[in-house]
């Protein structure tokens, strides 16, 4: 356990009472939305399962007082909030339900919020056991990628009970631009996997479109100029049409990363009985950049696997 820094940062963004918040998972968009929570006068505590990494965070933001854990138990023991951010569904597990996890110390009637994109099976899982204890469990996938984080103006999708969510509202305003409460435990997750499957069907028809213009040798700034104001607008096009056209994939959100979310959306529509079949066809277009050796760059490197000139006849 260690402080880094005993001046006390002014508050910013929207007004929310100061909370002993514990912020576990210092990657791209933990580490920023932990900075948002310290920056609004919270008392801060990290963990991170690479202690080099909460130690670099904290060297890095000498604004900010903040506590180092050395485990998740220690992170939760006196918090008012909790908030994970980690890998996937076995990272959670044991950063929360583990014997020296989140939950074996988090006092009765505290709130935990989970950022992690996981399966609905295990958000589900951790409002159970949180039940018992009589946490209020949010859990709160995010999207608007790396630039959303830092500026603080990230979209998050909730599932778990109202006043759980009407609970959360007031510490995610710290790096939030819109909350929504989709419905209950897990429902949050399964708007992520919605909102994954919609971006990897508009990165695909993209991909196509570019390629066809580049080959027609049309003028890609007249090309965008032209469509991008009418029906085909959208994020992606307006953030990375040029940057696809010049193979600039360093943007944050990997490809990699990409095949675990359309993964977690296929096993759930299985289990739904919901037909899926763009998604599964992108998702095996996603396997093809990882074979390039491009499984690390962002999820615009679709584009990759398209060839700029038309095939001989």
């Amino acid at each position: 356990m260690r402080i880094m820094s005993d001046q006390t940062p002014a508050s910013t963004g929207p007004a929310a009472a100061p909370a002993n918040v514990s912020f576990l998972g210092l990657g791209v968009m933990g580490g920023a939305m932990a900075r948002h929570l310290g920056k609004a006068g919270h008392t801060l505590t990290i963990y991170n399962r690479t202690t080099a990494r909460a130690e670099a965070w904290a060297a890095a933001n000498p604004g900010i007082s903040v506590r180092i854990a050395t485990s998740p138990a220690e992170a939760a023991d006196g918090a008012d909030a909790v908030i994970t951010c980690v890998g996937n569904d076995d990272d959670l597990a044991d950063v929360v339900l583990s014997p020296n996890g989140v939950f074996s110390t988090l006092k009765r009637g505290a709130l935990y919020i989970d950022h992690t994109t996981v399966s609905a099976r295990i958000a589900r899982q951790i409002a159970v056991e949180g039940r018992d204890k009589e946490l209020l469990c949010v859990d709160a996938p995010v999207t608007g990628g790396q630039s959303g984080a830092e500026a603080g103006t990230l979209a998050i999708m909730c599932g778990g009970s109202a006043k759980a969510v009407d609970a959360a509202r007031p510490i995610l305003a710290a790096y939030a631009k819109r909350v929504v409460h989709v419905g209950k435990s897990g429902a949050g997750q399964t708007a992520k996997m919605a909102n994954q499957m919609c971006i990897a069907g508009t990165l695909a028809g993209l991909s196509e479109a570019i390629r066809f213009a580049q080959i027609a040798h049309l003028d890609l700034d007249k090309v965008f100029e032209a469509i991008s104001g009418g029906a085909a607008q959208s994020w992606q096009m307006d953030n990375r049409f040029h940057t696809m056209a010049k193979d600039e994939f360093d943007f944050g959100f990997a490809v990699d990363w990409m095949r675990k979310d359309l993964g977690l959306a296929m096993d759930e529509a299985r289990n739904l009985g919901a037909s899926v079949p763009v998604t599964a066809l992108v998702d095996q277009f996603y396997v093809d950049v990882q074979a390039m050796g491009h499984g690390r760059e962002d999820t615009s490197a679709l584009i990759r696997r398209l060839p700029r000139r038309a095939k001989k006849a």
